[in-house]
């Protein structure tokens, strides 16, 4: 079974096309500057190092065009033809309260997507996009939606309702979705292998810190508790976000610096988070360069964003009545040993015990990074959204056919 695995933002088109009998990528690429003359197409295979085109993608359907050209042409592609693959998967980053799982995409699932956009702006529309272009591109290939808020959906009430006047939940569902699901829900799966034990019998803390950073409590297989909200913007510091914050510094802003709601959502939203503080990068790369040099801001940027990180440890672990893993993901959790020390140091009243030499060792790969004698064990998982989207999507096509 051949999957294509699609992430369509508002301006690109990632992909991966995996054949699913062993879970093989055989092709992968990415379309950027979608609605331009100079789009950029990169693309590559399992047998082809890789090319990078420039040409004019004016839509969505026009890129999507361009990638199952490039997947069937002559000289590079893996496939001789479109009909060779087998069903579309697609990551939707807000499922609404609607959909708790992934779910094969008809009429119905589209015009809820859409219902969905006020809660997700910028990201449900070319989600959407991809869609509607493959079923004009490809109208007779099945599509399935993965929703990034669906693995949350086990979030107990006490957990997902705000203190504000229930009414407000009611009628404008306002409350926590909780994002990143795909990415809490492949780590903790590894992790459990990892240990060589059931998922259900194991209290994970994943941590998915990068630009956009969350982090969930997984008891027995289960998210009960995650750290970004309503929107991506609560919880943790990130590269330009601010993470959780006092409200009352918006109605002070407001008063005080004569700020409208978008400067101050702009504020909030791409100007704070490690860029705001540190005053050089949204980029961890950069800042702990900085930070290297001796810049104080630099230094105090990778201290909050770490203190973060080890309050919502010290929560969730306090939330699941113990702790078993902790799980360290994307961009920064897999590459950035600083940001890892600093969060997992004097956690050793919960039974983490780090191992310097194993967390400062640059593998590149998923490994244990906690000393043998801690009694939580903690681990740098690879992330692998597409994979977990291509496998719902076959678990869904086997279920129909």
């Amino acid at each position: 079974m051949l999957i294509l695995v699609l992430n369509c933002g508002s301006s690109s088109i990632k992909f991966r096309l995996y054949d699913m009998k062993d879970e093989t990528q055989l092709a992968s690429g990415l379309v950027e500057r979608i609605g331009s003359d100079d789009a950029i197409f990169s693309y590559k295979t399992y047998k082809f190092e890789g090319s990078k085109d420039t040409l004019s993608i004016k839509n969505h359907s026009i890129g999507l065009s361009v990638i199952l050209n490039k997947l069937t042409s002559e000289d590079v592609g893996v496939i001789k033809d479109v009909s060779e693959i087998d069903s579309v998967g697609h990551r939707v980053v807000h499922g609404g309260e609607k959909f708790s799982t992934s779910i094969l995409i008809n009429q119905e699932v589209i015009d809820e997507i859409e219902k969905s956009i006020p809660l997700a702006p910028l990201h449900n529309p070319p989600n959407l996009s991809g869609i509607l272009a493959c079923k004009e591109v490809m109208p007779n290939t099945p599509q399935v939606a993965v929703f990034d808020t669906a693995f949350h959906h086990t979030l107990p009430d006490y957990a997902f309702i705000y203190p504000l006047p229930y009414e407000l939940y009611e009628s404008d569902k306002i409350r926590k979705y909780g994002f990143h699901g795909i990415s809490h829900r492949y780590v903790s799966l590894e992790a459990a292998k990892m240990m060589g034990k059931k998922l259900d019998e194991l209290k994970i803390i994943t941590c998915h810190l990068g630009n956009g950073a969350s982090m969930a409590a997984i008891k027995n297989g289960k998210s009960i508790d995650t750290s970004m909200g309503f929107t991506p913007l609560e919880g943790l510091m990130m590269g330009t976000r601010c993470g959780s914050v006092d409200p009352a510094i918006v109605f002070y802003l407001m008063r005080t610096k004569n700020l409208t709601v978008d400067q101050v959502d702009n504020l909030f939203n791409k100007k704070s988070g490690l860029l705001g503080i540190s005053g050089i990068s949204n980029d961890a790369r950069d800042v702990v360069a900085a930070a290297k040099s001796g810049d104080y801001r630099a230094k105090l940027a990778l201290q909050i964003f770490a203190y973060r990180v080890k309050h919502y440890i010290g929560a969730y672990a306090a939330a699941m009545g113990g702790l078993d893993t902790i799980v360290m993901t994307a961009g920064i959790g897999e590459n950035t040993e600083q940001i890892r020390e600093l969060a997992l140091s004097d956690l050793e009243f919960l039974g983490v015990k780090l191992d310097k030499n194993r967390n400062n060792t640059d593998l590149k790969k998923s490994r244990e990074i906690s000393a043998d004698e801690s009694k939580v064990k903690v681990f740098v998982i690879f992330t692998n959204e597409e994979i977990m989207i291509a496998r719902d999507t076959k678990e869904i096509l086997d279920r129909i056919n």
